[in-house]
């Protein structure tokens, strides 16, 4: 998911609030639909730890290897 760089800014929009009043922000994110939700959750998390495209898939570290079928020695 490549939502950090497209992702955009609308820097027109301004507003300063009191960190006492009441955020409405709890409304907002539960009329969004779980998708979204997920999306933005993502985009802040590659905001947070960084984003690399070389990341994005997990590397292989195992191998499939042909078992023979040898004569087990009780001992």
């Amino acid at each position: 998911m490549e939502a950090f760089s497209t992702t955009r800014m609308d820097k027109t929009i301004f507003s300063v609030a009191s960190l006492n009043d009441e955020s409405d922000e709890k409304a907002y994110w539960r009329d969004q639909l779980p998708v979204d939700r997920l999306r933005a959750l993502e985009l802040m998390r590659q905001v947070m730890y960084g984003y690399d495209p070389t990341t994005t898939r997990l590397q292989r570290i195992l191998t499939v290897v042909k078992q023979t079928f040898a004569t087990v020695q009780k001992i």
